[in-house]
């Protein structure tokens, strides 16, 4: 098959690199060598019994560690409770527990019942394991005093990926003193340099109802594998056979409620990791399914552009870090509000492109893939094949992505990506594109200076037009009390085509700048902070230098609570240049032309913190040659920890000379959790403009990392008349999905 011939051809080339590759050097830290907290660890025979009871000998020969300090809300302030933390490993596993002191316990939070969900809200424990320690990437890991895990993986140093997940074990309980917990994570799940003892390290704790966080090692707010301390003294570990095998076995029925047809299905599937090297793993997927993936979060989209959604499949999401391509999904300067400058257009690789019809969103079978991810001396190598299966009217198409990225200066990297193929297409692409992300938190006591440069070149059957696409970008950024400020200049050209990318818009040049300036109250009551911010955007045709977006923002007051609210006001004016019309709904056109219009937003959303908390948007204003009203609304319900309730309304009336329209969308998300093994999670959606109402309900049994069962009916209806009347059924499935990891 040609797509592993491709890959092959990429494991012989990596072979002698590896061979003769030198050991990378340590890097150098984002803070100044003479504050980087350094501890050193012992290696132990003794293994701890998985309670979140600290009464195991491994404790009491363990490395101690209770230097901490506050980043929030007092920067390097002195915590309102003491924090022990302990750490030690042997050849399999890295232990950490710890004590976390609480003077009323009754107040802990811990609300979070359901595995792999996000913990914020509660109090937590984490650990952040930079294990290559290059300041830039790190595997990190999160719990609750429920036991609850939750990981991630830095994929840079200002990028966190939170749909990572990895095998690892917890247990934590509430006593009179606090809370306690136990963690094991098997080096199996990491990827490491054995080539050095020394790994970045950093230690956290939250404290939710005083909205603090703790840390051991921070620079200005900041904790990221850049401004980790260091853990001494690792050399000896082992990663077994380096081998998992995921068999999964999946029995579904979908039914066609119009045309009356049932269609059943029983599909073995089968995924395969090993691990070359302690860095350097490969994977082997057989007959994808990808049926227990949550569901998409559905969007209005009142743009004449594409909507962009978040991956959400696991065997895309691991070794992400990897593919990421400059900084191209960053946020903006910082600050409180809108995401800053930068745009989700011109991604080299978009993953979502494989796997997925893109005119309906329904899945394509993957029959075989690999893919070849991990470090090799200073070098980050990364390799994607897929075969993709048939579809009606499109035969089955093969792909692949290259990836390469080099350590260079002490916290920067340059890299090269390639990708062939077009999985929604029979017309033959290729891209190709380079990459430099520069990184220097030493620039100052108290600002970080980034910037990043990526040029791209496309080639498309049938296309000989200008291909190519570049972009560059400077911020000099804060977290604590100061300015920030972000420069970005891009440029598209109209036949640049990243098949296996994203690019939304083409034939563009556009400069943006993000700014503001936040200050930190430390002794005020009520207010954390107080943030201004000011932001211009400015998109023009790069033939003719006609605009055809601007916009310029300021937020003349945004501020957080001490408790974690957040308020702001925004006023903003819009240009938009259309060259022909644009129907905006269907049956509402907008006439080509120029548009100026000025409005201005509200929006209060209180604390996740709090057992209720509601969260309202108000825009009101100009809305292109007419008027709009923007409501968006909602809250979140966590009453114990068994049960939360998310309910969002989104609501747009617009009155324009072409027509009026009205927009719906409603969201709610209930989850029960029956304990720490059983949750049962249902997803309900409609929006008024396809007129359907969706449920994805999905129950999970998790007994383990590595073992799930999954339940899961999604069920749509017709809703034409209203949200929940004179329901229709179209289509539905029943899938029952169980899948087992197997380690060696």
């Amino acid at each position: 098959m040609r797509v592993f011939n491709i890959l092959t051809s990429f494991c012989l080339l990596i072979i002698p690199v590896y061979s003769n590759a030198q050991p990378e050097m340590p890097a150098g830290s984002g803070v100044q060598s003479s504050d980087i907290k350094i501890t050193e660890v012992t290696k132990t025979n003794l293994v701890p019994v998985l309670d979140g009871i600290l009464d195991d000998p491994i404790w009491q020969e363990a490395r101690m560690i209770n230097d901490f300090h506050q980043i929030q809300p007092v920067d390097h302030g002195e915590p309102t409770e003491p924090s022990v933390y302990y750490i030690t490993y042997d050849d399999k596993n890295f232990y950490m527990a710890a004590r976390l002191y609480d003077s009323d316990p009754s107040q802990i939070r811990a609300r979070q019942l359901i595995q792999g969900q996000n913990v914020f809200g509660d109090d937590t424990a984490d650990i952040l394991l930079d294990t290559f320690n290059n300041d830039r990437t790190a595997f990190y890991f999160q719990t609750n005093p429920n036991g609850v895990r939750s990981e991630g993986v830095w994929e840079s140093a200002s990028t966190y990926n939170n749909d990572w997940s990895g095998i690892w074990e917890v247990a934590s309980r509430i006593d009179d003193q606090g809370w306690t917990t136990e963690i094991i994570i098997p080096f199996t799940t990491l990827n490491f340099d054995p080539n050095t003892d020394e790994w970045g390290l950093n230690l956290g704790r939250s404290i939710a109802r005083y909205n603090e966080r703790i840390y051991w090692s921070s620079f200005n707010r900041s904790t990221n594998p850049a401004t980790a301390g260091q853990v001494t003294g690792i050399n000896g570990i082992q990663q077994g056979l380096g081998l998992d095998i995921v068999p999964s076995l999946t029995v579904a029925q979908a039914e066609d409620h119009v045309a009356n047809t049932t269609n059943d299905r029983t599909d073995p599937s089968l995924d395969v990791f090993y691990k070359f090297t302690p860095n350097l793993t490969g994977v082997l997927t057989l007959n994808t399914d990808f049926s227990a993936t949550e569901v998409d979060d559905r969007q209005v989209n009142l743009t004449r552009f594409s909507l962009f959604f978040p991956e959400k499949r696991d065997f895309f999401l691991q070794d992400s870090e990897i593919f990421s391509f400059g900084n191209i999904n960053g946020g903006g300067g910082g600050g409180n509000g809108p995401p800053g400058a930068k745009l989700n257009n011109g991604i080299p690789f978009y993953s979502r492109r494989i796997g997925l019809n893109p005119a309906t969103g329904q899945p394509v079978d993957i029959e075989v893939g690999g893919k070849l991810a991990g470090r090799v001396g200073n070098l980050s190598l990364g390799a994607l094949a897929i075969q993709q299966g048939d579809r009606v009217g499109l035969e089955g198409q093969d792909v692949f992505v290259g990836r390469i990225t080099s350590n260079i200066l002490s916290e920067s990297r340059i890299g090269a990506i390639f990708t062939d193929g077009n999985p929604n297409s029979a017309t033959s692409n290729s891209l190709a594109g380079v990459d430099f992300t520069y990184r220097n938190t030493q620039f100052s006591d108290t600002h970080t200076l980034t910037g990043d440069l990526w040029y791209q070149q496309s080639d498309t059957e049938n296309l000989d037009g200008d291909d190519k696409a570049y972009n560059a970008n400077i911020n000099y950024s804060t977290q604590g009390t100061g300015a920030s400020l972000e420069l970005d200049y891009g440029y598209v050209g109209d036949d640049y085509n990243p098949s296996l990318g994203f690019a939304n818009r083409r034939g563009i040049e556009r400069a943006a700048f993000s700014s503001n300036y936040r200050y930190f109250l430390n002794a005020h009551p009520f207010i954390r902070n107080l943030t201004w911010v000011l932001r211009g955007d400015h998109i023009r045709d790069s033939e003719t230098g006609q605009m055809q977006s601007q916009f310029v923002q300021f937020n003349p007051i945004a501020f957080d609570t001490n408790r974690g609210d957040l308020v702001f006001i925004m006023l903003q004016n819009d240009k938009e240049g259309l060259t022909r019309p644009f129907e905006i709904q269907p049956g509402v056109i907008i006439p080509a032309g120029d548009y100026s219009f000025n409005y201005a937003q509200l929006m209060i959303r209180s604390s996740r913190n709090r057992t209720f908390a509601p969260n309202l948007t108000y825009r009101e204003g100009d809305f292109y040659d007419g008027k709009s009203q923007v409501v968006n609304a909602g809250f979140g319900w966590n009453p114990n920890r068994n049960l939360s309730v998310d309910l969002s309304y989104n609501y747009t009336d617009a009155s324009l000379p072409g027509g009026d329209f009205v927009t719906r969308l409603i969201r709610l998300n209930a989850r029960y959790a029956f304990n720490v093994e059983w949750s049962w999670v249902n997803l309900l959606q409609y929006d008024n403009t396809s007129s359907s109402l969706g449920l994805n309900s999905r129950l999970r049994w998790n007994p383990r990392a590595g073992e799930n069962l999954y339940l899961v009916i999604n069920y749509n209806f017709d809703s034409s008349i209203g949200a929940f009347r004179e329901l229709n059924s179209t289509d539905s499935e029943i899938v029952v999905k169980y899948s087992r990891n197997f380690r060696f």
